[in-house]
């Protein structure tokens, strides 16, 4: 009885072929749509925000500190904005980084298997906690109590919001950190124990300093996951944006600013239109900015095993 062999089957050198063809294509679109989108967001952003710039000029933009676009006389000094962005964020980095990677520490180098298998899943169930909860968290919960300590703090202050937001992006520090530790090679840490160092050496002198560019790039990531937040500022940090370093003020950050105007009546193609996307323009390129510097930090301290 003649059989053909299995490696030399017509059909399946047909389907063989067909994905050869087909799927790299396929995978091209998806690459492709990527790029669109990205091309097209920039589109939007820069066109407009030349519409708007054409009216108000770019030094004034940028470097003004007064931001009043919806009271005459009107201003457009968007430095206001940047820095209440940047305290929230300051903050909220404060209390993200130290405790996520302590946390990354505890699960990479003490934790058993069966705590890390409780801890992380709840780490991530952190993650997936909407926003506007964690805004509602700060305004009835966090503020309260910052209140009792502090007489005198406004109900919407910038501490509030930026506690929040720092408990939102732990888990974002804490798993990429723990990721990068876990990644380290165990003879790094075999020959530190063989030399006689103990755990704690091994985690902060050997291990820390091997998984150097995964830590910093989840600091730079939680750092611009914190400056896009949107809905906790919006509901705990208030909606004053004025220029003032005293965390427990209301203040408004340029996301804020982008959803009290989005959600208003303001007439396309006046001038607080186009300071949304001028305000968005803004917050796009520092975020660019902030990823340069990520990818330049993490192939500078790159380690390949």
């Amino acid at each position: 009885m003649n059989t053909i062999p299995q490696g030399n089957h017509p059909f399946r050198s047909n389907q063989v072929r067909y994905a050869d063809y087909v799927m790299p294509f396929l995978l091209f679109l998806c690459a492709l749509v990527s790029i669109l989108t990205t091309i097209g967001i920039v589109y939007t952003l820069v066109s407009e925000s030349i519409a708007f710039f054409k009216q108000v000029p770019i030094l004034e933009f940028l470097t003004g500190t007064t931001w009043a676009p919806l009271i005459q006389p009107v201003s457009f000094g968007v430095v206001p904005l940047m820095f209440g962005t940047l305290m929230v964020t300051l903050i909220a980095c404060c209390i993200a980084i130290p405790v996520g990677l302590a946390t990354a520490i505890y699960l990479s180098e003490y934790a058993t298997l069966r705590v890390r298998n409780i801890v992380k899943p709840v780490l991530e169930v952190l993650a997936g906690v909407p926003t506007i909860v964690y805004g509602y968290f700060a305004l009835s919960f966090i503020t309260p109590v910052i209140q009792t300590l502090i007489p005198g703090t406004s109900l919407f202050n910038a501490l509030s919001a930026g506690i929040a937001v720092g408990v939102m992006i732990i888990p974002m520090v804490s798993s990429l950190s723990e990721d990068a530790m876990r990644a380290v090679p165990s003879s790094l840490r075999y020959g530190a124990y063989a030399l006689g160092a103990t755990r704690f050496e091994v985690a902060v002198q050997v291990v820390l300093p091997a998984a150097l560019s995964g830590i910093i790039s989840s600091f730079v990531l939680a750092f611009s996951r914190a400056i896009g937040e949107t809905m906790i500022v919006t509901v705990a940090a208030g909606a004053t944006p004025q220029l003032t370093a005293n965390p427990l003020d209301s203040i408004q950050t340029m996301t804020a600013y982008i959803v009290q105007v989005s959600l208003g009546d303001t007439p396309h193609g006046s001038l607080a239109y186009g300071s949304i996307f001028a305000v968005g323009l803004t917050l796009f390129v520092i975020t660019l900015i902030l990823n340069i510097i990520a990818a330049a930090v993490s192939k500078r301290y790159r380690e390949v095993y």
